[in-house]
């Protein structure tokens, strides 16, 4: 691990958002402050100073931006042709693709992600709002043939299934909101967005662009605040058709519940905790980087972390050995530093979390062999940890169980592929997962028999819109991407005409 101290400067443009004494929510195309007045401040994690101070909204708020919802997916918007979407959509990829640096800037001040990994986002952002662009015309019906009396003609159409409430996390906003931007403009829905209280500059700013673009007013509203309040009013509202939630499995459990009010549709990606196979004819000039990686990226704040490792045991020594190692290469600094690969946690919160999980992890009995210390010096104002890798564990102990949330990975040794199978699978979650191996047979037959709802093999982490994802016991259930991801935010209606 090596420290870095350089920064960039801030653009003008981010600058000057910066400089707002308060963020206020965006509802029906305005910007209006919390109907309390209450306000909260927002951090940067890399300093933990305060960033912004954001309106504090609640069920007033949310029922104000669920009526708008309503009103525009009732109004003229509805009327918009699968064309005209298309050409907002081609509008918008225009402006995120020009404005993206400043998005990129907000995002590292607001989250912490290092800056080469927010600017990194570009493509895939654009490639994300390109498929759904792809997507306005590809929506239809069927023909149906019956067996009724007399003549009439049957049919099938899809239709948008009306108000989304969409409940975004704080570990990508800049990235994630697209999955519900793209959908509800490709689709003719509208929405309703909560970002997490400790992420939410980077909505703000994308849907304030929307409208720069053309898109219609209260087709995407964003209210600002606690998930407790702001996020449980939205996952209750009557007038919600359909929630997209990514979050803990915990929240998503209390989302299930809230949405029986109305019967709610619903899109939960939640925890995980990847199994990543490694088997001893791996190449492990690919494996060991990839690995770590694959659970240092975003300082391990990713769903889908491969954070536990299991690794055959012949090579067992020689993998911890080269894991420490790269370890040490990797560069960790302020978000704004050019050069750090990895950035600070969240919050003070979550430093707190992580760090008890680290020192559970020793007292159950794991070994340490590198890292697990919160970082002082230049960065020990900010919520920096070390990344931090236990050797020798067992999948029973709660670190190999528990979704840490933080660059925390454990080694799990395993003899067998049954064996590797068996605790792959011996888990609550099932997001994602790897295999390493030069065996085909190998990989074929771990992939076919892990239970989760994405594989990759021989690489890790790689996500394609066009593809998509998704997950499967208590990581969730809906599509991410791919052609099943539009359906979710359609429903069929059957005709019948008697002619």
């Amino acid at each position: 691990m090596t420290p870095t101290a350089s920064r960039i400067p801030l653009s003008a443009a981010t600058e000057s958002l910066l400089a707002r004494d308060q963020f206020l929510h965006l509802v029906d195309g305005k910007d209006v402050p919390s109907i309390s007045g209450k306000t909260f401040d927002t951090f940067d994690p890399s300093s933990g100073n305060v960033l912004a101070r954001l309106s504090e909204g609640d069920a007033a708020d949310i029922d104000a931006a669920v009526k708008a919802a309503r009103g525009a997916f009732e109004g003229p918007w509805r009327l918009w042709t699968p064309y005209e979407r298309q050409r907002l959509l081609h509008r918008v990829h225009d402006i995120i693709e020009t404005n993206f640096e400043e998005l990129a800037q907000v995002e590292t001040m607001d989250m912490g992600a290092p800056i080469s990994r927010t600017m990194g986002f570009k493509s895939f952002v654009l490639k994300v709002i390109a498929f759904f662009a792809s997507q306005c015309g590809s929506v239809s019906g069927e023909t149906l043939l019956n067996s009724l009396p007399g003549s009439v003609h049957t049919m099938s159409l899809k239709a948008p299934v009306g108000v989304i409430g969409g409940i975004i996390p704080w570990n990508g906003p800049l990235g994630s909101q697209w999955w519900i931007l793209g959908a509800v403009l490709a689709s003719g829905c509208t929405a309703v967005l909560k970002p997490a209280e400790d992420a939410s500059l980077s909505v703000l700013r994308t849907v304030a662009l929307l409208h720069e673009a053309g898109m219609p007013a209260g087709v995407i509203n964003v209210v600002t605040g606690q998930g407790s309040v702001a996020g449980a009013a939205l996952a209750s509202h009557p007038g919600v058709d359909r929630i997209a939630f990514t979050g803990s499995t915990a929240t998503g459990r209390k989302i299930i519940e809230a949405s029986a009010i109305n019967i709610k549709k619903l899109q939960l990606e939640l925890g995980g905790k990847s199994p990543d196979i490694v088997f001893a004819d791996a190449d492990l000039e690919k494996a060991v980087p990839s690995a770590a990686m694959a659970v240092f990226a975003n300082t391990g704040q990713v769903c889908y972390a491969g954070s536990r490792v299991f690794v055959q045991r012949p090579i067992l020594r020689e993998f911890c050995d080269r894991l420490a190692e790269f370890t040490k290469t990797i560069r960790i600094g302020h978000g704004l530093d050019p050069d750090a690969q990895l950035g600070p946690l969240i919050s003070k919160k979550q430093l707190d979390s992580v760090m008890s999980y680290i020192k559970l992890g020793s007292n159950e009995g794991a070994e340490l062999i590198y890292g697990g210390l919160r970082l002082e010096g230049p960065l020990g104002d900010g919520f920096f940890v070390s990344p931090t890798i236990f050797a020798n564990v067992e999948n029973n102990m709660r670190i190999a169980q528990e979704e840490i949330f933080g660059p925390v990975l454990s080694v799990i040794p395993f003899d067998t592929e049954a064996e590797a199978i068996a605790l792959g699978n011996a888990s609550e979650y099932g997001l994602g997962g790897a295999v390493w191996s030069r065996n085909i047979s190998t990989t074929l037959n771990v992939v076919r028999q892990i239970h989760t709802g994405v594989m990759w093999v021989n690489c890790y982490g790689l996500i394609d819109p066009l593809v998509g994802f998704g997950g499967t016991k208590l990581s969730g259930y809906g599509a991410k991407g791919g052609r099943a991801h539009l359906d979710t935010y359609l429903y069929t209606k059957t005709v019948y005409i008697d002619t």
